[in-house]
């Protein structure tokens, strides 16, 4: 079903020519539509995202955060991000997607009966353009989308435009919100396998999202206002049944991608020291939901592997690391694909309280989140977890450092925001890799990718200027 929605998502981009008065009507099937139904559309765009997203996340994502490493030839997780393998390469899953997303957004601004897809899409584009954006910096943007009229060499838009200009990530995701307030049809959202068709779901939904990304910018804009405004309507994600999420499933063709792949695929991936190490020291029961014991171990222990080996010259054994959960293979329905959940809202609320850009009790806002991040991955939060290693006022580390570790631990696979957070603020602190192809730097951007070279060179060009030939060492706008 993914590949078929996938291929018909593309026939609505078909113009039909004619040269005579009545060539369309003679050519046209009418049994094979032209277009495709916003629900149907609507449906692919939040599948194919999250499930694609889920897998960079594990193959990709996790290396880079170092929630897990790679124990076979891996020149990803050894910082040669111009080398994905397995995953590693998420230009073109956003702008799939995000080009699919266009087409429910023209159609619900010319037919009157596709009105009620208008605040959705608004908030998705929103969604993904910072995903994007968040990863590479500068990228095609407003000329990028354009449904049946795409450009095909789009120039390259400054992040901070992104964020801020008419039509970009928070512009956007206050008309999906009015959208979504002034409609007053009867006419039900359908295909929505986030919220099922419940419109205040998408209004908390955006609301979280302005959370999140008003903390990202906060660094270079005052956001303090804004982000009062909201915590004090109250209409964001507060609880885990709230969560933007959808669940995968035990059989194909939707479960978790790594069940589907060959065995090798799952146990090249293993425990990483950092995430083991920072497991271990808060005494967090997560870590056996999480992960697995080594095969090897005497007493269910668990062990992680630095990462960024060098497989040419080291063969670590499978059997002395620890492989990923059961949830992750054997019981994929236990699995979410996570938009954005209470947890994260709360953590990042906490992270507000603690700067004092919005006035609220940090510490509460802090303990409600590591609740809901245990909850969220089915594991009993240990009595004694918050009076102790996990205690908002911690003589070994900061609120902040405290508040942006749990959010890194409960943020595995969920894309690539684990590595995102720690080169905003430094939190959890992050090895050195074994051997690392980056002079021994953890990137702070994807870099774009080679094909863009090729097929959009003028403006590539431009953009590999402005990031000293499209290195993954310099930092995009929030972060400089």
């Amino acid at each position: 079903m993914k590949n078929i929605l996938y291929i018909l998502s593309f026939l609505s981009l078909l113009t039909i020519a004619s040269c005579t008065n009545d060539f369309q009507n003679i050519n046209t099937n009418p049994n094979a539509p032209v277009s495709v139904q916003p629900s149907l559309l609507l449906r692919q765009v939040i599948y194919n995202y999250g499930e694609e997203m889920s897998y960079e996340g594990f193959v990709a994502g996790d290396l880079l955060s170092q929630h897990r490493t790679a124990l076979g030839f891996n020149l990803f997780d050894r910082h040669a991000l111009k080398s994905p393998q397995l995953g590693g390469n998420p230009w073109s899953i956003f702008y799939t997607n995000l080009r699919d997303n266009e087409i429910i957004l023209n159609q619900s601004r010319t037919v009157n009966a596709f009105k009620i897809y208008e605040g959705p899409a608004l908030i998705l584009k929103a969604y993904m353009a910072a995903g994007l954006t968040d990863l590479f910096g500068d990228a095609p943007y407003f000329e990028a989308f354009n449904g049946t009229t795409i450009t095909v060499t789009p120039s390259y838009d400054n992040q901070e435009d992104i964020y801020l200009s008419e039509g970009g990530i928070l512009d956007n995701l206050d008309k999906g919100i009015a959208a979504i307030e002034n409609y007053t049809d009867v006419i039900s959202l359908e295909g929505d396998i986030l919220f099922h068709g419940d419109l205040q779901g998408w209004v908390r939904f955006a609301n979280s999202l302005k959370i999140k990304h008003l903390i990202r910018i906060s660094n270079k804009e005052d956001v303090s206002a804004e982000l009062q405004a909201i915590y004090d309507a109250d209409k964001y994600i507060k609880e885990n049944s709230e969560n933007a999420i959808f669940n995968f499933t035990n059989s194909d063709p939707n479960s978790f991608r790594l069940a589907q792949l060959r065995i090798g695929d799952f146990t090249n991936f293993v425990l990483s020291e950092t995430m083991k190490d920072i497991l271990i020291d808060l005494n967090d029961t997560r870590i056996s939901t999480l992960f697995q014991p080594f095969s090897n171990s005497k007493s269910s222990e668990f062990n992680g592997l630095l990462n960024g080996i060098d497989a040419t010259s080291t063969s670590p054994k499978l059997a002395d690391y620890s492989l990923a959960g059961t949830a992750f293979r054997d019981d994929t329905s236990t699995l979410e694909a996570n938009f954005i959940t209470a947890w994260e809202v709360k953590f990042a609320l906490a992270e507000a309280a603690e700067k004092n850009l919005i006035t609220a009790d940090a510490e509460q806002l802090y303990n409600h989140g590591v609740a809901l991040a245990f909850e969220y991955w089915n594991t009993a939060l240990p009595v004694n977890y918050l009076t102790e290693q996990a205690a908002y006022y911690n003589t070994d580390k900061t609120p902040l450092e405290q508040i942006i570790t749990q959010k890194w631990i409960a943020n595995i696979i969920n894309g690539y925001e684990g590595w995102i957070e720690y080169n905003r603020t430094g939190f959890p602190e992050l090895k050195t890799i074994s051997a690392s192809l980056n002079n021994n730097l953890i990137p702070v951007r994807m870099p774009y990718p080679a094909e863009e070279e090729t097929l959009n060179a003028e403006h590539y060009a431009k953009a590999a200027i402005n990031t000293d030939n499209n290195s993954i060492n310099i930092p995009v706008w929030w972060n400089e």
